[in-house]
C-alpha cells in the first residue's frame, strides 16, 4: 500500500479476529463492529487443518493454539458393523502434519487482540453499506466511515452480500447438536471419530483439549449428533435422559461421556448453509469467512478458510500499491482455493446427511476401496488438510504451521 488506511471489520468471528491482528501489524487504522454486546464464541469445537495452523503461525499464535488443543493425526469413520468408511491419517501426505483440536472458546481467546479493545464497537448492528459514499449504516440509524475498505466477516447469516453477487444462498435442511464433554484422563485422543448408519444417522467425537488458564484434568471432547433441522428444537424439548438415550443407543462406546453432562442446554443446535458469490470483494468491500462461502462442515474446513482468508487479504494488501488491486488479488486467489471445498461439500453432505439410503449405501461401497488407491488416497487427503486447490494443484502451507513434536500424539485404537 501506498499508505495506511481506514478500514471497518464487520464481525469479531474468527475470520474478523485474524483479519484485526494481520491489519492492526501492518499499521492500518481500524473500526471493529461486532452485534453481541459482550463477544464469545459459538459452538462446541472445531478441527484446525495444517492450513488455519499456518495462518495461526504467522500470527505468532499456533504454539498457544496447541498448548491449548489435542493434535489429531487420523479421520477414522466407520459403521455400526465395523466396516471402514474412512480412515486418513495426515502422516500420508507429509510426516510433519497433524490437525488440531480445539475448543471454540479456545480458539477466539488465542486470537483475542487487547490492542484493539478501544477499536471494538460491541452491541452494533451493521444493516447496510454505502457503496458510494463508503460508509455504514446500524440499526439505530447511525452513519460511521468513511473507509477506504470495508470488510464483511459477519458470518453465514449475514445480511450484507449484496444480491447481485450471490449465485446461491439456502439453508441446509440437516444440521447437529454439539456439546462438550468431560474427559479428565484423556480417554479419547488423537483421531477423530465418526460413526454412520445409513445418511440419517450419524454421530462424532473429537478430543478439543481445554481453556487457555486451565489444567489438563478440564480437557474435553467436543460431541456432535446429526439431526433434520427441524428437529433440532423438539429433541431438545424432550431432555437430557432421552436425547442422551437415543445416542448412547446408537454408540454405546460414548455413553460415559454423556454421563458427564448435567443440562440439556449444555447441547448448542447448529444449523448451515450454503452460500456462494461470485466475487469476494466489490468496490471497496470485501467478503471473508461464511460471509463469502459458507458451507455444510462435512469437510471440517470452516474455520480454517476464514483464517486463510484474513491472511490472503493482509498479504495483498502488504503486496499491491492500491486497494483496487489488492482486492483483486484477494478476490482471484481465495476463490481458486475455495471453489473445490464449495463444491464437494455439496455434493458430500447428501452421503452423510439426508434420508437418501441409496447415497451412503454408496458411500459405504466406494469410499474404501478409493481411499485405499494411491491417487484417490493423495487428493483425499489434501481436501482433508485444506490444501486442495483445483482438480490437482494444492495451496502452500507456512512452515509454521509444523509446531515441533505435536504431531506425535499417540492413537487409543480401542476408543472405537
Amino acid at each position: 500500500m501506498e499508505r495506511l488506511l481506514d478500514i471497518a471489520i464487520v464481525g469479531y468471528g474468527t475470520a474478523g479476529q485474524a483479519v484485526a491482528r494481520f491489519l492492526r501489524r501492518q499499521g492500518h487504522r481500524l473500526d471493529i463492529f461486532e452485534r453481541a454486546p459482550q463477544p464469545g464464541p459459538v459452538g462446541a469445537g472445531l478441527l484446525l487443518q495444517p492450513t488455519g495452523l499456518g495462518v495461526l503461525g504467522e500470527l505468532g499464535l499456533a504454539d498457544a493454539a496447541v498448548a491449548c488443543g489435542e493434535p489429531i493425526a487420523r479421520l477414522f469413520g466407520v459403521t455400526p458393523s465395523g466396516r471402514r468408511v474412512i480412515d486418513m491419517h495426515y502422516a500420508g501426505l507429509d510426516p510433519a502434519w497433524f490437525g488440531l483440536g480445539i475448543q471454540r472458546g479456545a480458539l477466539f481467546e488465542i486470537l483475542r487482540d487487547a490492542e484493539l479493545a478501544p477499536n471494538l464497537h460491541c452491541g452494533a448492528t451493521i444493516v447496510a453499506i454505502d457503496h458510494a459514499a463508503r460508509e455504514l449504516r446500524d440499526e439505530r440509524g447511525a452513519r460511521h466511515g468513511p473507509y477506504d475498505l470495508v470488510l464483511v466477516a459477519g458470518g453465514a447469516a449475514s445480511t450484507l452480500r449484496p444480491p447481485e453477487l450471490v449465485r446461491r444462498d439456502r439453508p441446509y435442511p440437516w444440521g447437529a447438536l454439539w456439546c462438550l464433554c468431560a474427559d479428565p484422563e484423556r480417554q479419547w485422543r488423537g483421531e477423530l471419530l465418526q460413526r454412520y448408519a445409513k445418511a440419517s444417522r450419524m454421530a462424532g467425537i473429537l478430543p478439543v483439549g481445554r481453556l487457555p488458564g486451565q489444567g489438563d484434568t478440564e480437557r474435553r471432547v467436543s460431541l456432535f449428533w446429526s439431526l433434520p433441522s427441524n428437529r433440532l428444537a423438539p429433541t431438545l424439548e424432550r431432555g437430557l435422559d432421552a436425547l442422551s438415550d437415543e445416542i448412547g443407543g446408537y454408540w454405546p462406546q460414548i455413553r460415559p461421556l454423556l454421563d458427564t453432562l448435567v443440562d440439556v442446554r449444555e447441547f448448542a443446535p447448529a444449523h448451515y448453509r450454503d452460500a456462494v458469490l461470485r466475487r469476494f470483494a466489490q468496490g471497496r468491500v470485501a467478503w471473508l469467512g461464511d460471509a463469502a462461502h459458507a458451507m455444510s462442515p462435512q469437510l471440517g474446513q470452516g474455520a480454517n478458510m476464514a483464517l486463510c482468508d484474513a491472511y490472503g487479504l493482509a498479504q495483498a494488501l502488504e503486496r499491491e500499491r492500491d486497494v483496487d488491486a489488492a482486492l483483486g488479488r484477494y478476490d482471484r486467489e481465495r476463490r481458486s482455493h475455495v471453489g473445490i471445498y464449495q463444491f464437494l461439500s455439496r455434493w458430500m453432505t447428501p452421503l452423510f446427511q439426508s434420508d437418501l439410503d441409496w447415497a451412503a449405501a454408496l458411500r459405504d461401497t466406494l469410499f474404501g476401496p478409493l481411499g485405499r488407491a494411491p491417487l484417490m488416497r493423495g487428493e483425499m487427503l489434501k481436501v482433508l488438510a485444506g490444501v486442495k486447490a483445483g482438480l490437482f494443484r494444492r495451496v502452500p502451507v507456512s512452515s509454521t504451521a509444523c509446531v515441533a513434536g505435536a504431531a506425535q500424539s499417540p492413537l487409543d485404537s480401542g476408543a472405537t
